[in-house]
């Protein structure tokens, strides 16, 4: 379970990096991607060590 919640996180936040990045161009939105999947993944697995864990 808790590697669904990081993988949500993930998928989420990375998502939005990368949306948010391409307004300014490709290298913006893959490295933006890249530091919201870590963030999400932080943030997913300590989300559910805090409710669940």
């Amino acid at each position: 379970m808790r590697a669904i919640f990081g993988f949500a996180g993930t998928c989420a936040v990375g998502s939005f990096g990368w949306w948010l990045g391409g307004l300014w161009g490709m290298p913006a939105a893959v490295i933006l991607g890249a530091v919201g999947s870590g963030v999400g993944l932080y943030w997913g697995r300590r989300l559910f060590e805090e409710w669940l864990g």
